[in-house]
């Protein structure tokens, strides 16, 4: 090699430098594509994105014929620079070690450094331009692949530990997955993303945290006059009503508004009537997600169902619009009875009912109350002072200053909710 002239040995050596790191542009690309996408490129009939995603079915000898070529790339690389050196200083140490010094920064600048860099912020064009020409290498170095692995193959099975076929299905958690979402706000609408995420959140989210309270329910008396049933149909701003006798708690059947109707008899509705429309409870237990309550719902053909406790007392309802309201948000005509559950003063502040569900107060009202303990703000409020308080005491709740407006038959009825803003204006002392 010492016959051929320098310009021919210093663009050889130059041409070694591209291989090489043609190699790890080639490595770092593959490892660093979007699986997804690519599999998105694949479905379209993209070529490239089919050989891609073969190379990566098979890790280990792509890795091998990457690894192999790069490897003998750079020793060649270390040898014609000894040439070179050797033939413009004879055999002079110093000059041969100052070679491999530079051969060495040559390697890391050129071959290693630069290319994977390139290749880390533009995998997906590197990849799929490079998977056709390693392809052809998987199958012309295969032999040598297949020896080299077996080796690699030995020394992990030594250590304990099982090689595994390179898949490109890779499992996602739904924390992974959310994050995904959200990384990717920039490609969804903002109302897609929102929906997305609160798709996640139905696994996390019960029944109790939608509930209709059975105080705000309306429901029939099926041994009431048959003119208060009529009254009461007429006025009642639900389609599904809960059907009792005597008491509350003695629930004997959901009826259908429109049933009722079609079934009237001289103009009236009587009890007589409902009985012949209403249809059987649907009990919910406590604690039940949204989305098993979601399948169940679709499984039993069921739209309502009353919640109930551990104990068999039914605390309140739920209905598929709740539900539903919680992925898309909110959607429906509230009765006028809940359409004033905020009234907002002029100070800013806020007058809620003490009833009012946390996540509904979060949601619609943009605040931060905590959603691990009790469902609703007089819940919430009976834990922090665990006492019973009177009207007119002020606290400081998740940094919220509030006002009890108005207590009832040991529950808070009404309080006021002061803006963070105002905190230290307007904040009154704890009361414990």
């Amino acid at each position: 090699m010492e016959g051929f002239p320098l310009h021919i040995l210093l663009i050889a050596l130059m041409l070694l430098l591209i291989l090489s790191g043609f190699f790890s542009l080639s490595e770092t690309s593959m490892m660093a594509i979007n699986r997804y996408r690519l599999k998105h490129l694949a479905k379209q009939g993209h070529r490239g994105a089919r050989l891609t995603i073969k190379l990566l079915n098979k890790t280990d000898r792509l890795l091998g014929v990457i690894l192999l070529g790069n490897n003998l790339l750079n020793t060649a690389s270390a040898t014609l620079v000894a040439v070179i050196v050797a033939t413009l200083f004879a055999h002079d140490e110093f000059a041969l070690l100052m070679g491999t010094v530079a051969v060495t920064f040559a390697i890391l600048v050129f071959s290693e450094i630069t290319p994977k860099v390139i290749a880390a912020a533009y995998p997906e064009r590197i990849a799929l331009t490079a998977s056709y020409i390693l392809t052809p290498l998987l199958i012309i170095c295969y032999p040598v692949v297949w020896f080299v692995n077996l080796f690699v193959s030995a020394l992990l099975l030594l250590f304990g530990l099982k090689p595994q076929k390179g898949e490109l299905e890779q499992k996602i958690s739904s924390e992974e997955l959310k994050t995904l979402v959200l990384e990717g706000g920039h490609f969804i609408q903002h109302k897609h993303q929102s929906m997305l995420l609160n798709l996640f959140d139905l696994d996390t989210i019960t029944v109790d945290d939608v509930i209709v309270p059975r105080s705000q329910i309306e429901a029939i008396d099926l041994n009431a006059d048959d003119e208060i049933i009529h009254a009461q149909l007429l006025t009642c701003h639900h389609t599904r009503l809960p059907v009792y006798r005597d008491r509350m708690d003695n629930i004997v059947g959901i009826v259908h508004v429109r049933k009722v109707l079609n079934q009237m008899q001289d103009g009236k509705v009587t009890a007589a009537v409902l009985e012949k429309v209403m249809r059987k409870p649907y009990f919910i237990p406590s604690g039940t997600s949204l989305f098993s309550q979601l399948q169940l719902f679709q499984e039993n053909q069921k739209r309502v169902g009353l919640v109930v406790d551990e104990y068999g007392e039914w605390m309140g309802l739920v209905t598929l619009e709740d539900i539903i309201e919680e992925i898309i948000g909110e959607f429906t005509t509230h009765a006028p009875t809940q359409a004033n559950s905020f009234i907002k003063q002029d100070d800013g502040s806020m007058i809620v009912e003490g009833s009012t569900l946390l996540r509904e107060l979060n949601r619609k009202l943009g605040y931060q109350f905590p959603l691990d303990g009790p469902k609703t703000l007089n819940g919430l409020i009976l834990e922090y002072l665990e006492d019973i308080p009177e009207a007119g005491i002020g606290l400081n709740i998740a940094g919220y200053p509030l006002e009890i407006i108005q207590t009832k038959n040991r529950v808070v009825k009404t309080v006021k909710i002061f803006p963070v803003s105002a905190s230290m204006a307007s904040e009154t002392k704890a009361t414990e």
